[in-house]
């Protein structure tokens, strides 16, 4: 087998440092011995974006909140399927994940962080939810490997009741909070319905020909 090689550590405020390996052709960010992304493996991370889309196809003029880049699946999926007036933010923590999406990773990246219908902000995910009163017509999350604090334990106030109802006021009227988890978990899907949430928990497969581990999303649409 292909050994990995270390490319690059990025600090993580309030957590511990990410890393970037590269085998062969494919990238890997891990978090001490999780491997949180692979290049190998997108189809999840993709149909959060474009079942969210799918959700929102009324909606004229669309503003989504894309937390974090990651390796820009998300991102770019979501681009695909978005109209040419609509708005995505993506927020971002750690600066060196997007210098990576311009660096070595810069051929996947595909130039998705010009596009003309992204900004991207160099901060917490949850500041900017609960910086805004209305302002998204959808909300992605995939921060973690599900809804608790792995990757710094600042995240867990994402997922509580009060990191819900933020959400739900950062949404305008039919907006989506959707949520990626590599597992089920009973006690998140109990609190979105609590939060005042119409929820859908749908099962995906890691990768895009429909192999590889279940993964979960939840699409919580706010009423």
């Amino acid at each position: 087998m292909t050994p990995r090689t270390l490319i690059d550590t990025a600090p993580v405020p309030g957590g511990e440092p990410l890393r970037l390996f590269r085998r062969g052709d494919d990238y890997m960010i891990v978090l001490e011995r999780n491997e949180l992304m692979n290049s190998r493996m997108s189809g999840s991370e993709e149909a959060l974006a474009t079942m969210t889309c799918d959700r929102l196809s009324h909606v004229r003029s669309p503003h989504l909140l894309v937390g974090g880049y990651g390796m820009g699946f998300t991102l770019r999926a979501a681009l695909a399927r978005l109209s040419a007036d609509a708005r995505v933010t993506v927020a971002e923590l750690v600066p060196k994940i997007v210098d990576w999406a311009r660096g070595p990773m810069a051929e996947q990246t595909a130039g998705c962080l010009d596009d003309p219908r992204v900004a991207v902000e160099f901060a917490d995910v949850a500041a900017v939810i609960a910086a805004g009163s209305a302002r998204f017509d959808a909300i992605l999350l995939d921060v973690d490997n599900g809804p608790d604090g792995l990757v710094r334990d600042a995240n867990d106030r994402l997922y509580t009741a009060r990191g819900l109802e933020a959400a739900r006021a950062a949404l305008r009227p039919g907006g989506v909070l959707a949520v990626w988890s590599a597992a089920p978990d009973h006690a998140f899907a109990r609190r979105l319905k609590e939060a005042r949430f119409a929820v859908e928990e749908i099962a995906v497969r890691a990768r895009q020909n429909g192999k590889g581990p279940r993964h979960v999303i939840w699409f919580a649409q706010k009423r």
